[in-house]
């Protein structure tokens, strides 16, 4: 098959895409859940397709093989060495945050998360009869992170676990190690867990940065981490439903399973197939992939800046671009951007109601579409 062309518009209408069959008929460009528009790497197509022409699809384990994938991309990307057995296959990663708050926490333990984030990880802890202790996130020049010193002050006798996100969703922060040794330091010294979503690991933009795995730091910090991870946002597989968590301790790795055992089911055998394909083969798809990411998300600093009311800070990582609205004085603002044909997820889902995100994994066309529709109609609402 001939490399995949990102400029290519693939019609996703009527195929039952959560992304498109949301706004159904309406006119509006839907740039918020985060998959993307472009077709996955060939190499998962060709996989497919022979999975699928062996014609039986039978309950499957996980290949081993790819175990072994996993265990030398670690290695390979991140000088992190874990064995198979540190591995727990899920159908998504949602499932797994909400697998760290019962396996790690128990009822009337305090879970943190830092503000705004990706919304599941306010809803886990509630779902799962934990408190959730909520902490600011702090601006450190173009950057925002957690603020350390408001969660060292934030913990209490019954704080257990930290969700922690890396990079960051939304804004695309990627930690750096100093930071994240700080952090380690910090949950070491005062006994707690963490749960780390890793999902955009392989979506660095910001030449020169590289993401670090928190486990990865040393033995101390890994006995306590639970890392999430999957091919499924790198290469636009989501669909396919296959997550992994990384548990090196053994007796939070019992623990985990056993909070999932007869209610979260195993990944279904296409979803495996894809992910194996993808690790073995996707690595120059992902390049060509970050490189056109680049180009939007370029196109939409250098545009979205210049749209009176708008503001967007540099973004190290991710598909997904975190805009702060509220120079525009919009008294709805998912609403106002809808009327204007651009369907955007909402600030307050993820805790603030000052922004908005878009997401920018599509072919540049859309993107150019989506900001002249939100430039006309924030220059017909903003006084002259």
């Amino acid at each position: 098959m001939p490399p995949t062309n990102f400029d290519r518009l693939i019609d996703r209408r009527n195929t039952a895409s959560q992304k498109w069959e949301k706004y159904g008929d309406r006119e509006i460009l839907p740039m918020w859940v985060a998959d993307t528009d472009f077709m996955a790497p060939s190499a998962v197509l060709e996989a497919l397709h022979q999975r699928v022409d062996h014609g039986v699809f039978g309950y499957t384990n996980t290949p081993t093989q790819l175990n072994l994938q996993v265990v030398e991309r670690l290695e390979r990307l991140y000088g992190w060495q874990i064995t198979p057995d540190d591995l727990v296959w899920l159908p998504g990663l949602v499932c797994g945050l909400h697998l760290a708050c019962r396996a790690l926490a128990e009822r009337g333990d305090a879970v943190m998360s830092p503000k705004p984030i990706y919304p599941p990880f306010m809803s886990a802890p509630h779902l799962s009869e934990r408190e959730l202790i909520t902490l600011p996130m702090q601006r450190v020049g173009n950057r925002t992170l957690i603020d350390f010193d408001a969660l060292e002050a934030a913990i209490t006798p019954a704080t257990r676990l930290l969700l922690f996100c890396n990079p960051h969703n939304p804004g695309g922060t990627v930690y750096r190690r100093e930071e994240l040794e700080r952090l380690a330091e910090l949950l070491i010294r005062h006994d707690l867990l963490v749960c780390s979503d890793e999902i955009h690991c392989d979506l660095v933009l910001e030449p020169g940065l590289v993401h670090t795995p928190i486990a990865s730091l040393g033995p101390e910090i890994a006995a306590r981490t639970l890392t999430l991870m999957a091919p499924s946002k790198t290469y636009n597989i989501a669909g396919l439903g296959c997550s992994f968590a990384v548990i090196q301790d053994p007796q939070l790795r019992r623990r985990f399973q056993r909070a999932r055992r007869g209610i979260v089911p195993d990944v279904n055998l296409l979803g495996y197939t894809a992910a194996a394909a993808a690790y073995a083969d996707g690595d120059e798809w992902n390049r060509a992939q970050l490189n056109y990411l680049r180009g939007n998300r370029d196109y939409l600093l250098r545009e979205i800046n210049a749209i009176p009311g708008l503001k967007l800070d540099p973004i190290e990582a991710t598909y997904l671009a975190w805009i702060d609205v509220s120079a525009a004085k919009l008294e709805n603002p998912a609403h106002f951007f809808e009327q204007a044909g651009v369907g955007l997820s909402p600030g307050r889902d993820f805790g603030d109601d000052r922004f908005m995100r878009l997401n920018f994994g599509c072919p540049r066309a859309l993107v150019e579409e989506a900001v002249e529709r939100i430039r006309r109609a924030l220059l017909n609402h903003l006084p002259a």
